[in-house]
């Protein structure tokens, strides 16, 4: 999953590009509003965190804009502004989360992590597909109650597929959900993971579609 955190503290953006990377998640960085507005505007993001208090450019113009140019990805504004109007005018221009500081970090991990799995429409933090379970709170996947040992690139991968199992995803998308901005990126090294993580797993649960990239489902389905 692909993250952009945009906030003008340097270490709190520090801070929050640390604990989304050890999370598991690619994370790109901007510092002020217009820096954010662009990136948000281009790259395919999974979620943003986005403070309100920015140079440049307002964080609630910046979402407002992305929201009128049809950006949908869900966003979790942050701000030392604790009114109860100021919550409303986040909300109606477009948020999906609000969190004030000072906050505790695990808090904004949780509440990434609900927002990501309601955008691609699951409720539960554990997602499943026939016998394999992947569980976003703690990162763990396990086939048949047996742990399965992933790196970081082969998890974000499977927990992409995993999130909109049924669909086909393409290598494209794969290699820019996978990586942040400045990553040397290459979709050849999708195939690879791929063929990693089918090995690990030891059930027939990725699919390829010829020509069209990768679809996730019970091996009971694929079959049919």
């Amino acid at each position: 999953m692909r993250v952009l955190v945009v906030e003008d503290d340097p270490d709190l953006n520090r801070q929050l590009h640390t604990a989304l990377v050890d999370a598991g998640y690619a994370v790109d960085r901007a510092f002020d509003g217009q820096e954010g507005h662009f990136l948000g505007s281009t790259e395919p993001y999974d979620a943003v965190v986005l403070d309100i208090g920015l140079p440049k450019m307002d964080g609630l113009r910046v979402l407002e804009e992305w929201r009128r140019g049809g950006r949908r990805f869900p966003v979790l504004l942050l701000t030392a502004r604790d009114r109860w109007s100021d919550k409303v005018q986040g909300f109606d221009a477009g948020a999906d989360d609000y969190v004030p500081k000072p906050f505790h970090m695990e808090e904004i991990l949780a509440r990434l992590r609900a927002l990501v799995r309601r955008a691609a429409g699951h409720a539960s933090s554990e997602l499943t597909c026939g016998v394999l379970r992947l569980d976003t709170r703690s990162g763990r996947v396990a086939v048949d109650g047996n742990p399965v040992k992933l790196t970081s690139h082969e998890y974000r991968l499977l927990s992409y597929l995993m999130h909109h199992q049924g669909r086909v995803v393409s290598r494209t998308e794969l290699v820019e959900h996978l990586y942040d901005q400045d990553f040397d990126r290459d979709s050849n090294t999708v195939e690879v993971f791929v063929g990693r993580i089918r090995r690990k797993l030891g059930v027939d649960i990725i699919q390829t579609v010829r020509g069209l990239g990768y679809v996730i489902m019970p091996p009971e389905t694929a079959a049919t």
